[in-house]
């Protein structure tokens, strides 16, 4: 059947319409490569996904339940992709391919399958989340909150002086804000510390 099917189209393309027989399955495979693949990248962009179906997620997510990412006096939600994941362009797509690894170590290895090998390597986890977002300047943090729209008013002296020394030292917001919506790790320095 394959030699047929194999026949059939060396016959097509050969013929004097072959260019254009070639130029439609090529748009008509492309058009359906990239349906399926944006099918896939929103459905793996839930919470539902994240905490569920996807990786150790499914083991801390208490944690997240509460906090002020979670619940807080206006209403606005961040979940999981809010803040693992960028919201557009290739950033977008070197993540989500990253995100492979990620599956790896929870189907392939069973390195961190269960609630205690995840707490065993916490740390290390959290360590590589912060080089992302250190690295990335905070991107996604800064996608819904912005340093030039911060009212000082609002905010205690102390974090008006904070705000204002992170601005003019260039920080992540990583540098202070972590362990917000995640139980901070025991093992080593936190972001600031880290020689990044």
């Amino acid at each position: 059947m394959l030699k047929r099917v194999s026949a059939r189209l060396r016959r097509w393309c050969a013929g004097p319409r072959g260019p254009m027989w070639v130029l439609v399955m090529g748009i008509v495979v492309g058009v359906g490569l990239l349906l399926a693949g944006n099918t896939v990248m929103s459905a793996t962009g839930t919470e539902a996904f994240c905490t569920t179906s996807c990786h150790e997620m499914s083991h801390n997510n208490e944690e997240y339940l509460g906090t002020i990412h979670d619940v807080n006096r206006t209403g606005v939600r961040a979940t999981c992709v809010d803040c693992h994941t960028p919201k557009q362009g290739l950033p977008y797509y070197v993540r989500k391919l990253y995100a492979v690894q990620e599956l790896w170590g929870h189907y392939v290895t069973h390195s961190i399958d269960t609630e205690e090998k995840f707490e065993a390597k916490r740390y290390e986890l959290a360590v590589r989340v912060w080089t992302y977002m250190k690295k990335s300047d905070s991107r996604e943090c800064k996608s819904c909150h912005n340093m030039d729209k911060i009212d000082p008013d609002r905010g205690t002296e102390k974090a008006q002086v904070r705000h204002a020394k992170a601005k003019a030292e260039n920080m992540a917001c990583i540098d202070c804000h972590f362990g917000i919506a995640h139980t901070e790790p025991e093992g080593g320095p936190g972001p600031q510390e880290l020689d990044i």
